[in-house]
């Protein structure tokens, strides 16, 4: 699973930010490893430079699965731990609803036609 970070002017993106993201995503999505191709997300300050400190951060997690549709979930926090942790527990949720509809699709065995069985008695 590929993980990408993605940063506005304002949110600090360097390679620490980066081993963090990777890490955090891998153990809350890791399960999930080989149906995910990667994830990416987008961290922007919504205040930008007009505030000093805290910002009102978003995260936005975009997950490409394998053989479906992205899935997104998106967070806003104080700072950028906050919004990737919030952001990661609602991509989490919706990825295991996700995943555990497809499986009983294809666990669920085929059932047997009915037409022209007679009941006896």
């Amino acid at each position: 699973m590929l993980v990408l970070l993605n940063t506005d002017p304002y949110i600090d993106g360097r390679e620490a930010m980066h081993e963090y993201l990777e890490s955090v995503v891998r153990e809350v999505l890791g399960q999930y490893g080989a149906r995910i191709i990667r994830v990416a997300a987008y961290l922007t300050d919504a205040n930008g430079a007009a505030k000093a400190g805290l910002g009102d951060v978003h995260c936005t997690l975009e997950a490409q699965l394998v053989g479906h549709e992205p899935v997104v979930a998106r967070h806003h926090a104080l700072t950028s731990s906050q919004a990737i942790h919030g952001a990661l527990r609602k991509l989490g949720c919706v990825l295991a609803s996700e995943f555990e509809k497809q499986d009983q699709r294809y666990a669920a065995p085929a059932r047997a036609s009915s037409a022209g069985v007679q009941a006896t008695a």
